[in-house]
């Protein structure tokens, strides 16, 4: 039987009290940013926001429209309905001489989706995020997929553990000082002592691996675009559902992405 086409849209795990040092401003700021980031093209309105997040109608405003003036957000149509702008995105694509990395890496990610039959996703750290910057879509009936600026925190997803792994000891170590890991799925890796262990893995085998950690019936195999210096400049990914990307493939996808990730980095250095 002909299986029905399918996209799996993935949805953000909630991890809003895991920063442990936030102002209530910022937070609110953030709260809005990513509400708007849920309502896509149809947008807002800021009484729509406020009571969505239990804010006074005036503060979510007055926040509305200090977005607006910097270029973060805009409003059009008769009910003023407010939409994302480009430029969170502009902010998360990180620079190599003239070109971004989304625009480095695309034709090696399109190989990689063609090599595996999933969708390759490029993504770069944002704070304590994982956050995509590009990706091809798999053809496959049922396919995952998401959205270009979607973030994820770091130690929930394949290519983030791989940034993870690839940083200097030091800099993993005020990431844990920041971060209160928390449960997603029952497989999120939610303690110092399992995530370093994986970590540890995934220095010694070059990929990380997600089991469904971030999200049910997800999985993912990533690893870590390293700059001449070793550091990582971002990440990347093949993702799936769990039925097809099975642990028993990890292997090999985890080697195409290595293969991937090095052609990656000698056109940054080229």
């Amino acid at each position: 039987m002909e299986m029905m086409a399918k996209t799996i849209r993935l949805d953000a795990p909630t991890d809003a009290g895991d920063d442990r040092s936030a102002s209530p401003g910022a937070l609110r700021t953030l709260a809005i940013l990513e509400t708007l980031s849920g309502a896509g093209d149809a947008g807002l309105t800021a009484s729509e926001l406020a009571r969505r997040l239990d804010l006074p109608a005036n503060s979510t405003l007055r926040i509305l429209e200090v977005l607006e003036d910097r270029g973060y957000v805009e409003r059009g149509g008769e009910d003023r309905r407010f939409r994302l702008t480009g430029r969170l995105l502009e902010l998360a694509r990180p620079r190599l001489g003239d070109r971004s990395l989304a625009a480095i890496g695309f034709d090696a990610l399109c190989a990689l989706r063609d090599a595996t039959g999933e969708t390759a996703q490029l993504c770069v750290r944002a704070q304590n995020r994982c956050v995509i910057i590009e990706q091809a879509a798999s053809r496959q009936a049922v396919k995952v997929l998401g959205e270009v600026g979607f973030r994820v925190p770091l130690y929930s997803c394949a290519p983030g553990k791989a940034i993870l792994a690839a940083l200097p000891p030091a800099e993993l170590d005020a990431f844990f000082k920041q971060v209160r890991l928390k449960r997603f799925t029952p497989s999120t890796l939610a303690t110092r002592e399992t995530l370093t262990a994986a970590l540890a893995e995934s220095r010694r085998r070059g990929y990380a691996v997600d089991r469904a950690e971030g999200l049910p019936g997800i999985h993912c195999v990533g690893t870590a675009i390293l700059d001449r210096r070793g550091l990582p400049v971002g990440g990347l990914t093949v993702i799936g559902p769990a039925f097809r990307v099975k642990e028993s493939h990890f292997k090999e996808l985890g080697r195409r992405c290595i293969e991937a990730a090095a052609e990656i980095a000698r056109r940054i250095d080229g």
